[in-house]
């Protein structure tokens, strides 16, 4: 057991420093290639930020075992809203100014509602797969539209503009790009191998462990950007960050799995966690709708959602283990 949490924590450290050289690398070279800030942001960074979760589930896939991949979506959607976005609204309330992040909430009501659809059959074939990495194509162009349709002045656009890397030459951005790639795959094969060894000691399933284990590990990029997003004031990259990289989770992670390695689901996942993913996300939804003229996430509804988040982890553990 000792090994395999080792090459779990090993995994997770790998992920995360990779993952953050990877989207510095990338946003810079989108920069220093003349791309519009809000457009790095809205496409390259947010796709980049699901690296941890599309290389894990990538690797898992190829290793025959897709339910670990399915978990790691779902899971990382539920981690993302209950215990990031709970926890950052805890420390800071989240005002929701962007017009560009309001017209987002919809798509990730949509592609959630899709990924539900794909799932009622109780298995994921390779052409759901292949829908979803449509979807996933449709989605980037509409993003890139977006992006060339908002406003300069948009706050999520100044936003972006202050974090994308400026200092930063071209070589230098392909050799963190690079470094970021490589270091996301060993620790994305490390993380499998220790989850994989985990679950079969415990005897508990793949999907179980990629819910819990895996999905809150492949999240903490997200936790570490949300929080400091938001105590810097950057209220639309705090919550943009989730609403981006739970899109590209289902669509990236789940259509990639699916394309690989075609699986039936567990009935725990139609039975709970695919249900409590949906909940969470039209709980945000309704949370950040404009009902009076002003959207914002409050440190009230930030503890209903991490008390959320740590029931349903609680009662995954204690039927599980």
């Amino acid at each position: 057991m000792l090994e395999y949490l080792f090459l779990v924590i090993a995994g997770l450290i790998l992920l995360i420093w990779g993952a953050d050289r990877f989207v510095h690398g990338a946003a810079a070279l989108a920069r220093n290639l003349g791309v519009a800030p809000l457009m790095i942001g809205l496409t390259i960074v947010a796709f980049a930020t699901s690296a941890p979760e599309i290389l894990v589930s990538a690797v898992a896939s190829f290793q025959g075992q897709p339910g670990l991949a399915f978990g790691n979506a779902i899971g990382s959607n539920i981690v993302n809203i209950g215990l990031v976005l709970g926890l950052t609204a805890m420390v800071q309330p989240i005002k929701l100014e962007s017009a560009t992040l309001r017209r987002e909430m919809p798509a990730l009501l949509a592609v959630t509602l899709l990924t539900v659809s794909l799932f009622l059959d109780t298995r994921l074939s390779r052409v759901d797969g292949i829908v979803m990495l449509t979807g996933l194509i449709i989605v980037m162009f509409w993003l890139t539209r977006l992006g060339l349709r908002s406003s300069a002045t948009d706050p999520i656009a100044m936003d972006y503009d202050a974090e994308i890397p400026t200092d930063v030459t071209t070589p230098m951005a392909v050799v963190w790009l690079v470094v970021g790639l490589v270091t996301l795959l060993v620790g994305a094969k490390l993380l499998v191998a220790g989850a994989i060894g985990v679950a079969q000691l415990l005897g508990v399933s793949e999907v179980v462990i990629g819910i819990t284990i895996v999905a809150f590990g492949t999240s903490l990029p997200e936790l570490a950007v949300s929080l400091a997003s938001a105590l810097k004031g950057e209220y639309g990259l705090a919550i943009g960050n989730i609403v981006g990289s739970n899109i590209f989770n289902l669509l990236a992670v789940i259509g990639v799995a699916a394309t690989i390695s075609p699986a039936a689901l567990s009935p725990t996942v139609l039975s709970l966690h695919i249900f409590v993913m949906v909940a969470f996300t039209l709980v945000l939804f309704a949370m950040t709708y404009d009902y009076d003229g002003k959207a914002d996430l409050s440190r009230l509804e930030g503890v209903a959602l991490l008390a959320a988040y740590l029931a349903y982890s609680g009662y995954v553990v204690a039927q599980n283990i």
